[in-house]
């Protein structure tokens, strides 16, 4: 039997499909259009000569052959990155290369600093590092694409990673600096100013949607971002408030944008940051990022937000 140069592909887009549960969820992880999805499961099934998925019931389901196939997928995908990570770290030194994500809103941070370590006391020799949101890292680390990322979602679903937190924040809420209104709650607030807030499509625009669901807060969407600075600029100057946290704060902060920070008036909103990374695959450098993380942000937070940013974060204790 002979095999589409695409099979490995192909096999990738299946497992995200059955991990995700969803063709649009794996389509998005995935990075592809929802038909592509569909020509990969089709690219499979006409190359074993069986069904992989019931389209006869919703949500999708595996076929008995379906089952068997993914069981296969695991082992082959295994054994695919284990081949990748072998040949990558085959250079002078244990890591010539290595490939980060970062949450955008703290990547320029961390950027310089993480470098500097991987080089040296790890030996790395080629360093590529993305900056983004929870989205675009869960989609490489499926797809193998990223050994490494520091996230807001720990990603609990995706088995082979080992996970390093680095803290808790609480969201704050973020003011004009000449705002001079009410503040005891979200509607008051709403009376005279907008919530502009994050994309519904990001991790944090679907906290804060859950969030004002509980407080059974209806708000319109005038203004919505799908990164921080953005965000903040757009409070800088007077065009609404938001909720923010101390780490998506650190951006706008750095550029002196005139912001006033508060905590909420009702308390239990919060988020976390956690460094993930395959299993066992870089030895001690994730535990040495994720502390290196931990001080850096400490550092950050503190010099810039005061004891307004540090009260509202509480930081895991280091590994060992």
């Amino acid at each position: 039997m002979s095999f589409d140069s695409n099979i490995i592909r192909s096999i990738e887009v299946f497992v995200a499909l059955v991990e995700t549960g969803k063709m649009t969820v794996a389509a998005e992880v995935m990075g592809l259009s929802q038909s592509a999805v569909s020509q990969h499961l089709a690219l499979l099934e006409r190359t074993f000569d069986v069904t992989i998925f019931d389209r006869s019931v919703r949500p999708l389901q595996l076929t008995q052959a379906g089952t068997l196939f993914h069981r296969h997928a695991l082992r082959i995908l295994g054994g695919v990155e284990d081949l990748v990570a072998d040949m990558r770290h085959q250079g002078a030194r244990p890591i010539s290369n290595l490939r980060v994500g970062i949450q955008a809103s703290i990547a320029t941070t961390l950027t310089p600093d993480l470098i500097t370590l991987a080089q040296a006391d790890f030996g790395v020799e080629d360093m590529t590092i993305h900056a983004g949101q929870s989205k675009d890292h869960e989609g490489r680390l499926r797809t193998r694409k990223a050994d490494l990322v520091i996230t807001s979602d720990p990603l609990y679903d995706l088995d082979g990673l080992e996970r390093h937190p680095i803290m808790t924040e609480s969201f704050l809420l973020v003011l004009p600096q000449g705002y001079r209104g009410p503040t005891t709650s979200i509607g008051e607030l709403l009376q005279n100013l907008p919530l502009i807030r994050f994309a519904a499509t990001t991790n944090v625009g679907r906290l804060t949607e859950q969030h004002l669901r509980r407080l059974k807060v209806r708000t319109p969407r005038v203004i919505q971002a799908d990164r921080s600075s953005m965000v903040t600029a757009c409070v800088a100057r007077g065009m609404g408030f938001t909720f923010l946290t101390p780490s998506l704060l650190i951006d706008g902060f750095v550029e002196q944008m005139p912001l006033n920070i508060r905590p909420l008036p009702i308390t239990g909103f919060s988020r976390s940051i956690t460094l993930l990374a395959r299993d066992r695959d870089l030895g001690g450098l994730p535990a040495a990022f994720a502390k290196a993380t931990k001080q850096i942000l400490a550092q950050q937070i503190a010099r810039q937000m005061g004891a307004a940013g540090t009260g509202a974060v509480q930081f895991a204790p280091d590994d060992g």
